[in-house]
């Protein structure tokens, strides 16, 4: 092996030992866990609703647990509850021979998803320019569960949102998220035989990818800090 190809190796491995150095002296969140509520509202989109976002709000609210990776990444999970509704009265579309629908449910969704924060997101370490405040993404995957009246929907979803959070308190954090999610079954407002015909309004069929339903959430989330990390550095006491 040549003189250069030997320097160009031991560059190599020194930088590698360098940045496996400094990842290890890198120091991670106080707490590896987070859990809380949350509350708001959710609205449905689909056959009797396509385009009006926000339309026929009603409650919803639910539980959160996150794995705080970093300071940039989480991994959430959520068991949420929600009312959704739609009717068919006022819709600029008309449905063959005039039909008329309306529908309102309850639905339970159980969901898992990743979060990606803009800002290294803590109160403390302002050396690595953290903040308290950081706007975030998350996409994930879900079920959902929406009894009826002889029509039980099971589905999955996929949520895709945005979300902002705040520490609020060392180990208190508050957090607003607005999500989408894409069911994979057109049959969200179909609760009986009454409002059948809007799981196909005309006829035309379709695809699990292209079915019409969602729905969306908007929360306000508390969550509190849990589960202290080892300390990374010798003789400091415990975050």
């Amino acid at each position: 092996m040549s003189s250069v190809r030997l320097q160009r190796w031991i560059i190599i491995l020194i930088l590698s030992n360098i940045f496996l150095l400094s990842q290890a002296q890198t120091p991670m969140p106080e707490y590896k866990f987070e859990i809380g509520g949350m509350a708001g509202g959710a609205f449905y989109m689909g056959d009797v609703n396509k385009t009006t976002m926000f339309r026929n709000m009603n409650p919803g609210a639910g539980v959160v647990f996150r794995y705080v990776a970093n300071f940039r990444i989480a991994i959430k999970a959520d068991l949420a509850w929600a009312s959704v509704s739609g009717t068919t009265q006022g819709l600029d579309n008309a449905f063959p021979d005039n039909a008329q629908a309306s529908f309102e449910r309850n639905l339970f969704e159980l969901g898992g998803q990743f979060e990606f924060n803009f800002f290294p997101y803590s109160d403390k370490f302002a050396y690595l320019n953290t903040k308290r405040l950081s706007p975030y993404v998350l996409m994930g995957v879900g079920v959902t569960f929406a009894p009826g009246n002889g029509e039980t929907m099971v589905s999955p979803n996929i949520p895709i949102g945005v979300g902002v959070k705040y520490k609020l308190k060392s180990r208190i954090n508050i957090g607003g998220e607005f999500t989408f999610r894409k069911l994979f079954g057109d049959g969200l407002d179909v609760t009986d035989d009454s409002n059948s015909m809007l799981d196909d309004p005309y006829g035309i069929g379709g695809s699990t990818l292209k079915n019409k339903d969602w729905y969306s959430m908007l929360m306000i989330s508390v969550t509190y800090d849990f589960g202290a990390r080892d300390c990374q550095c010798n003789n400091a006491a415990t975050y």
